[in-house]
């Protein structure tokens, strides 16, 4: 399930993929919430329909948009808050979340870090099938989104397994340390000690 996260617009989408790069979309839509609402109304908009999706989709994984740069603050809050309110119901269904910037999501569809939302758009038409472009743009972000993740997916697990093991060879290095420190110690002592007693002699 790939969200784009706003509070005027919430892309929502969901496409299934079996690896390889061969990924289908199954639904898509956006939310939207009028500016003049409260804010904590928004949010409960944005909380009731991610909930609607992930139970009615039931996705393994979810994929948000993090927020990385924005020069506009109250946007830029708006996207975070949304994104934390998808988490959220994610984490209460055991569902795991990933973050993407919009430069890995652009590089991962487009091959192009800086690629603009055009640019996007037209390929993710092209990588799904559709016959027209998803509108509006915060449609097919959404699904540039779950895409990314479908094809980043494996690269994450072998980084995250990458990292499991370090921290296990870490561990047993400062452990083998820890004990060769001690064996010395003990042997060092015992050193002084027979010298000591071979001078009393």
């Amino acid at each position: 399930m790939g969200v784009d996260p706003g509070l005027t617009r919430c892309g929502l989408s969901v496409v299934e993929s079996s690896g390889g790069r061969k990924v289908v979309a199954l639904d898509v839509d956006v939310v939207r919430t009028p500016s003049d609402m409260d804010l904590s109304h928004r949010l409960l908009a944005v909380w009731d329909a991610a909930e609607y999706w992930m139970d009615t989709h039931r996705p393994d994984v979810i994929a948000v948009e993090r927020v990385f740069t924005q020069h506009n603050v109250s946007t830029a809050m708006g996207t975070a808050q949304a994104g934390g309110v998808v988490a959220l119901a994610a984490a209460r269904r055991d569902i795991p979340v990933h973050f993407h910037t919009p430069s890995e999501v652009k590089a991962a569809v487009t091959g192009n870090g800086n690629a603009g939302k055009a640019q996007v758009t037209a390929m993710i038409t092209r990588i799904l099938g559709f016959q027209k472009a998803p509108e509006p743009a915060d449609a097919a972000d959404a699904l540039a989104l779950a895409v990314c993740h479908c094809w980043r997916a494996p690269m994450i697990a072998r980084m995250a397994d990458a990292e499991r093991l370090a921290i296990e060879q870490r561990k047993v290095y400062q452990q083998r340390l820890a004990a060769s420190r001690r064996r010395a110690g003990v042997s060092g002592s015992g050193t002084r000690g027979s010298g000591r007693t071979a001078e009393g002699v």
